[in-house]
């Protein structure tokens, strides 16, 4: 489509918004929605943004929208309307494109769009638009808080945005050729808002304690306003010329008229008295062509100096990698009327402003309360009004906001992260770069203010100097943050202006360093050094015997008992058994507190591991895993003997082996912490850490500049030369090739005398040179290289023979020829912009000889200087990477959950299957945050055993089991340990035969259970006891909870575990009280895990008929007999009445179980197996005790039902009849025993 050529629709709605006659609109009487279609319009645009270029040719904002806002500017929803679509329509190019684009199409769509705004802005350049938006701001901002509405904060917004995208456009260069002191459109458009009033609402809005919200934009339209201006120039507007500025002057046009004659008399020496009509032919003697004869010059003698053999050759194309940054356009003087407003406006803005208005934007920066990238705002503020401030009347207290640690502090932190954003994100590396000039700027910046205090004449200033000074010196991140930045310079990436302020920062703060240390003998500063240590190989532990065990437990338990199980104070405040700051699970920390404990007890430190014991129950006191709160000594001896016996499983550590011999490892393999001290600090020695040729190389780069370069550059550069080859006397470093060619062009430049200060100091150096070259007959060859410290050192001193000794490092360091030296070189120059995360690992494979280690080919390329420590070539720690999960990867994940959700390892298998690797704790995260599983330990992996081992898992009969037998007494006694502690330390035992899966700590849970006596209690004492206290409502409350909730799993399918919420008070006192606990915990629910759950959770493995057979328990065990329950004061007649009704309930409650279990499986009768259900026989005679030899049996009939889960059918036999050594004066149903998966059940369904 042409977008020249309008779109029939557009074009229509453009002409039903009205028509402009001579200098009056007149608007149609849809007007309104014809401008709400086409904010509708541009809301659809596709990626060339063709709607916007199509209304920016047909003129819709200068012919239309700007006359409506003027002229009908009572009529609110129509000006609304108007400001949304101008804002829309002036919105920066690359806010509508996202980037400048690549393609050469997108690219004519973009420059095209920024023509485009360039019309608006001329446009907008009109006193009579901004007067309309300045009465409008002012009266919005009149009315109070509570009469502003929504609409009016929006429209505030809005109107200033729009101030924003018009002050946004940048200049075109083409149009606007104007020269300094001329009126450009930006001048013009910064009049029309100084002639508007709109500069003081901006003042007020930032100055205002209720208009604070609109903090960000107002700094944010101030510092488009000054984007051409600079503060020198605003502070000496108006006023007359000092005599500085004046001598500066003199001294430029000195220099140009110097060379201007200069270059006439050579041009004067060059012609010949007589014309030569013939260039002639010359031999050049000793200067060898092509081959071997000499050059063959074919023209004037004269122009013979600027000969090369490069004469008549192609430039070689530079790639565009490697082409030198760009500097930014440079500043222009406006107007002088604008000029002195923008003045006034700086004076007032510091005065009544600045303080707050940067305390507010740099609050919404640390609160993260802002956008991307705006930062760069507060930094370029701190800069241009410090700046001003320091050249206009300096008083410290109008800027005292950004005048302190906390801002050096912040913009160390910025050129921190922006150097690591340019490293890393190489694509934007021009933009961070920029960022970090920025905020490099307003660290000087904030150097020369401390600067311009510690010379000031109020003695309050200079102390506050000394304080800030004194900070920033002890401090190392400020003393190192300019050897970094001048040691990793990029001319490719940083611009010359970056190096430039770079150098003048050093010079500043060296400077003031060392007037610092003159005024004092001995200054302490903060040290962080880097302590390495080797992981050493670990010692395989040698198993102990059951012999050592018991030896080793006799003197434990001997000094426990000896020392009365007390501890001392010190022993006890200071065991730590978790660490807080770890990013290790808690559930695993407890299980390594528990190997710690062991640990403790192995080496015979008994009262260390009672202190660990203790204190990793108060740690985590659920489930008693470490023993109860009210644990006795002898009982924590046992559970100490019981941890020392098990063979707990330990995590593998990798084993570290040394590379040549053991002498030497990877840099990985080394744990690094960073200590923290002080040292007298000395300025020497600071000074010394500038002798390096890769610090060096910035400045010599910026010298070659030095006839561009400012005076004060030129006298940087001088002085940090003159330091290192005077004060250091380390003059050889700068003996290089390329650096004297460069002398050698500033001493013949005819301007010469005007760099006096550059010319002695090069004339000094010659000398040493010329001076060290007659008694060391190398130093020319020296020439050819760089030098570092050491070869300095020799070529002064004088060389070492091959066969002296090196130093003791010598023998170690492997022998590099100068052929592998150039072959390393090479090809690290070819890969090193290649992007690959590790370079030695890509060049190893490339050198010719194979026999280099990854530690000699590092150490080689420090020495070589390619690199400057081991640090940049760290091994890269191989790592998935990957944080964000895709909707694609999301679903995957609930796909494989679903489908081994039943499998003994769920995680394993998913990871297993997983696309995209990821580390455990992120899939255990995703699946939590998924609601896949309601906790983490519903991952754990399942015990392996044999066939007839017991499942993990619960089945009905195994839960009706519980509910009539009784798992466990009370979970706060001391000898029981919750389901989370078994698995912990081992899977569950039945005495049976097991597979060892990790198992040792199956003996464990085994001693543990074989330590309890074995008691089994019903569901109903608990019931009854709780009947008695009262909880008979809440008991309702829960059987009901219990039955909603399987009516919902059947009806909804409801896979996750549902908490129990108590609405009432009477509910809520019943969930904190311990015995309430107790009959939650015996009914399987489960309590919460961690801090993050408030309440008690029904789990989600429950299925619908085990949750209404834990129901109906709570009713069926209403009542209990006498004997068992403890409580007197009934009839015998009551207790056998209520015992008949409660038995036929159990024995209804079975039947329903076993009904619903026939329903859900298939029949198959090939396997047939007795399983008997007791009923006790009531006596007729109330009084007659029931003995265990009383009992019914009745004909058998044998149900076989499928399990769903596996093929195999296994089946279990168990005759609880024949029990004789039980008693039945429980009066409740003998339950069969846990299996791991039953297969057949057999069951009785008459008396």
């Amino acid at each position: 489509m042409d977008l020249y050529m309008m779109n029939c629709e557009l074009l229509a709605t453009c002409s039903a918004l009205g028509y402009l006659e001579g200098n009056n609109y007149h608007r149609e009487p849809d007007c309104l929605e014809s401008v709400k279609d086409l904010i509708r319009y541009l809301r659809h645009e596709d990626d060339t943004r063709d709607i916007r270029q199509q209304l920016g040719a047909g003129q819709i904002l200068q012919n239309d929208l700007l006359p409506i806002i003027t002229q009908y500017n009572q009529d609110k929803p129509l000006f609304d309307a108007c400001i949304r679509l101008m804002v829309n329509l002036t919105q920066p190019a690359l806010l509508c494109f996202g980037k400048v684009p690549e393609d050469p199409a997108f690219r004519h769509h973009f420059l095209q769009v920024v023509s485009y705004l360039q019309a608006y802005k001329e446009a907008f350049a009109n006193e009579k638009v901004f007067g309309v938006l300045s009465e409008t701001l002012y009266n919005l901002l009149q009315l109070d808080w509570e009469q502003r509405q929504e609409e009016d904060n929006l429209l505030i917004e809005r109107m200033l945005l729009l101030v924003r995208n018009v002050l946004h456009v940048p200049a075109d260069p083409y149009e606007e050729k104007n020269v300094d002191d001329d009126a450009s459109v930006h001048d013009r458009l910064l009049w029309a808002i100084h002639m508007s009033g709109m500069d003081d609402l901006l003042k007020f809005l930032a100055s205002a304690p209720s208009e604070q919200q609109w903090s960000m934009h107002v700094l944010e339209i101030i510092s488009l306003m000054f984007r051409e201006q600079t503060p020198e120039l605003l502070v000496s507007a108006g006023q007359a010329r000092s005599a500085q500025e004046k001598q500066k002057d003199i001294q430029e046009l000195e220099a140009l008229r110097q060379k201007e004659q200069a270059e006439r008399r050579t041009r004067t020496l060059q012609r010949g008295a007589r014309h030569s009509r013939f260039g002639g032919s010359y031999v050049v003697k000793g200067l060898k062509s092509i081959g071997d004869k000499d050059v063959i010059y074919h023209r004037g003698l004269h122009n013979f100096k600027s000969y090369t053999h490069d004469l008549g050759k192609e430039l070689r194309r530079v790639p565009k990698r490697q082409q030198i940054a760009k500097d930014p356009e440079g500043k222009r003087r406006s107007a002088l009327s604008v000029r002195l407003f923008l003045r006034e406006f700086c004076i007032d803005f510091l005065e009544n402003c600045y303080n707050r208005l940067m305390y507010l934007v740099k609050e919404g920066l640390i609160r993260e309360q802002t956008q991307q990238h705006d930062e760069t705002y507060y930094l370029w503020a701190l800069t241009f009004f410090m700046a001003f401030n320091r050249g206009h009347n300096f008083r410290p207290d109008l800027v005292s906001e950004t005048l302190s640690i906390r801002a050096f502090h912040f913009i160390e932190r910025n050129i921190t992260n922006y150097y690591e954003m340019m490293l890393t994100d190489r694509k934007e590396a021009t933009s961070w770069s920029r960022r970090m000039h920025l905020a490099l700027k307003a660290y000087q910046e904030l150097l020369l203010t401390v600067n311009e205090m510690d010379r000031s004449q109020e003695e309050n200033f200079r102390q506050s100097a000394s304080v800030i000074k004194s900070n920033i010196f002890y401090l190392m991140e400020f003393r190192e943050i300019f050897l970094t930045l001048l040691r990793k310079f990029d001319e490719t990436k940083q611009p010359r202006s970056f190096l430039k302020d770079l150098i003048e920062s050093t010079h500043l703060f060296l400077r003031m360093l060392e007037r610092f240390c003159k005024g004092r003998n001995n200054l302490v500063v903060q040290k962080k050094t880097k302590r390495r240590r080797k992981v050493q190989k670990k010692q395989q532990q040698v198993e102990s015997t059951p012999e050592m065990l018991e030896e080793t437990w006799q003197l434990v338990s001997e000094e426990l008992r000896a020392a009365g199980f007390q501890l001392s104070e010190s022993l006890t405040e200071g065991t730590v058994p978790f660490d807080a700051a770890s990013e290790t699970p808690m559930e695993e920390q407890r299980t390594e507190a528990i190997v710690r404990i062991q640990d403790t007890l192995l080496a015979r430190q008994g009262p260390e591991a009672l202190s660990l014991l203790r204190a990793a129950r108060e740690v985590w006191p659920e489930g008693n895993a470490f023993g109860s709160a009210d644990v006795e000594p002898e009982e924590e001896l046992q559970l100490l003997r019981q941890i020392l016996f098990a063979n707990l499983p330990r995590s593998a550590e990798s084993a570290v082996e040394d590379e040549e011999g053991g002498a030497e490892i990877e840099e990985e393999e080394e744990l690094e912490t960073v200590r923290v001290s002080e040292k007298e600090f000395s300025f020497l020695d600071y000074v010394k850490r500038f002798a390096n040729p890769n610090i060096m190389r910035p400045y010599l780069l910026l010298l070659r500049s030095y006839s561009q370069n400012t005076p004060h550059t030129n006298h940087c550069i001088t002085r940090m030369l003159h330091r290192v080859a005077v004060d250091l006397r380390m003059d050889a470093l700068l003996f290089q090739l390329s650096v004297f060619r460069l002398f050698n062009k500033i001493l013949g430049d005819p301007a010469a005398s005007a760099y006096k200060e550059l010319v002695t100091f090069i004339k000094y150096l010659l000398n040493r040179f010329f001076t060290l070259a007659t008694h060391n007959n190398k130093a020319f060859v020296e020439l050819l290289f760089w030098k570092n410290v050491g070869t300095v050192h020799e070529m002064t001193e004088g060389y070492r023979k091959p066969g002296e000794d090196d130093g003791p490092e010598s023998n170690k360091r492997a022998k590099w020829t100068s052929e592998e030296e150039e072959e390393l070189r090479r090809l690290y120059e070819e890969h090193r912009d290649s992007g690959v995360p590790d370079i030695v690992e890509t060049l190893l494979p490339l050198l010719s000889n194979n026999s280099r280690t990854r530690r000699q080919v590092v150490a080689q390329m420090v020495h070589m200087g390619l690199v400057d420590s081991f640090k940049d070539l760290k091994k890269v720690r191989r790592g998935t990477g990957i944080v964000l999960w895709t909707e694609e990867q999301e679903l995957e994940l609930q796909t494989l959950f679903e489908e081994y959700r039943n499998s003994d390892d769920v995680l394993g298998n998913i990871l297993k299957k997983l696309t995209a690797r990821r580390s455990r704790s992120r899939v255990i995260d995703k699946l939590l945050s998924l609601g896949l599983v309601s906790d983490r330990r519903e991952l754990y992996k399942k015990r392996r055993r044999k066939a007839g081992g017991k499942s993990s898992g619960m089945t009905e009969e195994e839960f009706f089991s519980d509910l009539t037998d009784g798992q466990r007494e009370e979970p706060s006694d001391e000898d029981d340990i919750d389901e989370e502690g078994r698995e912990q330390f081992s899977g569950e035992s039945d005495g049976e035969e097991e597979e060892d899966d990790g198992g040792s700590s199956q003996s464990l849970q085994k001693r543990m259970r074989e330590s309890r006596s074995g008691r089994n209690i019903n569901v109903g004492p608990v019931v009854h006891a709780l009947r008695q206290e009262g909880m008979s409502g809440p008991i309702l409350w829960l059987q009901n909870c219990l039955n909603r909730t399987a009516d919902n799993k059947e009806e909804e399918g409801i896979a996750q575990a549902v908490p129990l919420v108590p609405l009432t008070e009477e509910n809520e006192n019943a969930m904190e009280d311990k015995g309430f606990q107790r009959l939650l915990r015996k009914l399987g629910i489960r309590a919460p895990a961690d801090e993050q759950e408030s309440f008690w959770r029904i789990p989600a493995k429950l299925s619908p008929s085990q949750l209404r057979a834990a129901a109906s328990s709570l009713s069926i065990s209403d009542e209990i007999p006498v004997e068992e329950s403890g409580y007197v004061g009934r009839s015998s007649a009551e207790d056998q009445r209520e015992e008949a009704e409660s038995h036929e309930q159990r024995a209804q409650a079975l039947r329903a179980l076993l009904l619903a279990r026939k329903w859900k499986g298939a029949v198959a009768g090939s396997h047939e197996k007795h399983y008997s259900i007791k009923e006790p026989e009531l006596d007729s005679d109330p009084g007659a005790p029931r003995a265990a030899d009383e009992k019914k049996t009745s004909s058998k009939r044998s149900r076989v039902l499928d399990s769903d889960e596996e093929e195999e059918k296994e089946t279990s036999q168990v005759n609880v009849g024949a029990d004789e050594d039980r008693d039945s004066d429980d009066g409740s149903l003998q339950a069969p025993a846990k299996r791991k998966r039953p297969r057949a059940l057999i069951c009785d369904e008459e008396d």
